[in-house]
């Protein structure tokens, strides 16, 4: 099926999906990726990780984070999303880097390629708070590094992140917000 794009600007069709500019008014459409920044919180060598309640991936393992809000920091972002999905506060210790994903969603199932702009290193900070966002998150668990549950999500991602989470240690952070 599909789904039909409307200018935003004026309401005309459009005749394909972003990046397009509008015959009508002549708007430009883009389909820029959107930050998300996760946090690979590591304890006595065990990560927690969440899993996801809803598409896409529904059941798989990820680990805690979201999209950035507006003027958001990725820092603000993973203490604010580890809150809300495993009821820890969190305190980051390191960097691990930039991951790119495509992150399929909507109605139309089309993909928005996501930029992962940061995977942090984390600790909690004291006991859960135990009140966890159950439409987000479905169940939450410690691993052992020879342990990790499957599937893993974003696919091929976050095998790679927890790789290089187990290898880094901690990282020095480059970037805080003031």
């Amino acid at each position: 099926m599909t789904t039909v794009r409307y200018c935003s600007a004026c309401g005309a069709g459009l005749p394909v999906a972003p990046p397009v500019t509008c015959a009508a008014c002549g708007t430009s459409h883009w389909s820029n990726p959107k930050p998300c920044a996760n946090a690979v919180i590591v304890e006595r060598q065990r990560v927690l990780l969440t899993q996801r309640a809803h598409s896409p991936w529904k059941g798989a393992w990820c680990s805690p984070g979201g999209f950035c809000e507006r003027g958001e920091h990725p820092i603000e972002t993973v203490v604010r999303e580890a809150l809300e999905e495993t009821g820890f506060r969190i305190r980051v210790t390191g960097y691990l880097g930039v991951w790119v994903d495509d992150y399929v969603d909507g109605p139309d199932h089309r993909e928005n390629e996501v930029i992962n702009v940061a995977y942090y290193l984390a600790e909690t900070m004291g006991e859960a708070r135990g009140d966890v966002d159950r439409s987000e998150v479905s169940d939450l668990g410690w691993f052992g590094w020879d342990e990790l549950p499957s599937p893993l999500a974003p696919p091929g991602t976050l095998a790679a992140v927890l790789q290089a989470a187990r290898n880094a240690g901690s990282t020095p952070l480059l970037d805080r917000p003031q």
